[in-house]
């Protein structure tokens, strides 16, 4: 991977972030034949794109959501191919253990088509979790274009291919300290500076998650971004466990959109507030995937703040570890690892696409979906620029 020793050079786009969502906009700037420069405070992402399920939950968005989500669909198949990292067209499997949630799943079926969401009966469920699974199980609907990809491997990879490419340059444990100028439409750079100096760009955008507000405090308080904390858990199954599909419960119909809007969601939320209250106290998305060395990840919680505390709630672990275990209908997991996740939230909008100068972009994921839409996204932004302002070249 290129490190720049000397950042006092010029580039045609300056990503500020190496989290998925800046790596999929370096990667449109590398396809679309821009020179880039990715700079991070750390020296690895270790963020939001790595604590997370690598489920790429692309049938379960509506309207333009799932636009950006098949967009980026394609970029995460691509880009495993040539970067090398993990990735499988598993779908999704969203299990019904009430007649509440067999309702919603019929529904979106009924909208988007068999072949998309198809419907499955409780013994078709339960050979994709290995034969196993809660008694309760009634029936379930497998999601076709959902992917995954190991969070841990994905990301990683991801930027050392980047890195390998021609004009491409990261300078890790750097950290943004804003622009010198506004820029202008006549200007054909912007100079950034930087804790390692300045770097003049032809843009900039600028990508780093729940930290917009150390960023640009103003924007943030407009659109009431706030950090969501979640708290997951990587599991050892028994060794016969293997479920390929990405697995949903009735609390993911409640989280998103394309369950959600249906109309029987309603009687859902008030079916699962009466049996389930301590996992809507806790804002629970009971889900789980299977990594490729078979651990599974089980998750998770949500807590929306300003500033995160870091303590971790053991009853709120225990509650979705044996909400996990009942769905699977096995016995208690040998927890390997428990971890917070931080990304950044608002009620206003899942996503931010903010021109703040003329040559000044910020892209913010604000709905916890930056691994199902992170290259859609970034289609959309350089969509964007080049409709509307010229991207400036160091050719």
């Amino acid at each position: 991977m290129t490190e720049t020793t000397s950042p006092f050079h010029g580039t045609d786009v300056l990503i500020v972030g190496a989290g998925i969502t800046g790596l999929a906009h370096a990667a449109e700037a590398v396809a679309r034949g821009l020179s880039v420069t990715i700079i991070d405070r750390d020296t690895r992402a270790v963020g939001a794109s790595i604590r997370n399920f690598g489920h790429c939950c692309v049938t379960a968005q509506s309207g333009e959501l799932l636009e950006l989500a098949r967009t980026a669909r394609e970029g995460w198949l691509r880009h495993s191919a040539l970067a090398g990292f993990f990735s499988v067209e598993s779908g999704g499997m969203a299990v019904a253990r009430n007649e509440q949630e067999v309702a919603v799943l019929s529904e979106l079926s009924a909208t988007r088509g068999n072949d998309e969401v198809t419907m499955i009966g409780a013994d078709d469920v339960r050979r994709e979790l290995s034969g196993q699974g809660d008694s309760a199980i009634l029936a379930g609907a497998m999601l076709r274009d959902d992917i995954r990809v190991d969070p841990r491997e994905a990301v990683a990879k991801l930027a050392a291919w980047l890195g390998r490419q021609p004009r491409v340059n990261f300078l890790w444990r750097t950290a943004y300290l804003g622009t010198d100028d506004a820029g202008s439409p006549t200007a054909e750079s912007v100079t950034a500076q930087t804790s390692r100096g300045p770097i003049r760009a032809g843009r900039v955008i600028v990508c780093v998650g729940h930290d917009l507000d150390r960023v640009y405090p103003e924007l943030a308080e407009e659109f009431g971004v706030e950090r969501c904390a979640l708290q997951m858990a990587l599991v050892r199954p028994p060794a016969s466990l293997q479920i390929r599909p990405a697995v949903l419960t009735g609390t993911s119909m409640l989280r998103y959109p394309a369950f959600a809007e249906t109309s029987a969601a309603g009687e859902l939320k008030k079916e699962l507030a009466a049996r389930n209250p301590e996992l809507l106290a806790i804002d629970a998305n009971v889900m789980l995937t299977q990594r490729p060395d078979g651990t599974l990840i089980i998750g998770d919680s949500h807590r929306n703040d300003t500033a995160t505390d870091p303590f971790l709630s053991e009853q709120t672990s225990d509650t979705l570890l044996n909400a996990a275990a009942h769905l699977l209908g096995t016995g208690n997991f040998a927890v390997l690892q428990r971890w917070q996740g931080v990304y950044a939230s608002s009620k206003q909008q899942s996503f931010l696409i903010e021109h703040l100068q003329d040559k000044v972009t910020t892209v913010t994921v604000t709905s916890g979906i930056g691994m199902t839409i992170s290259f859609g996204l970034a289609r959309k932004t350089f969509d964007q620029l080049e409709s509307a302002y010229a991207l400036s070249t160091t050719r």
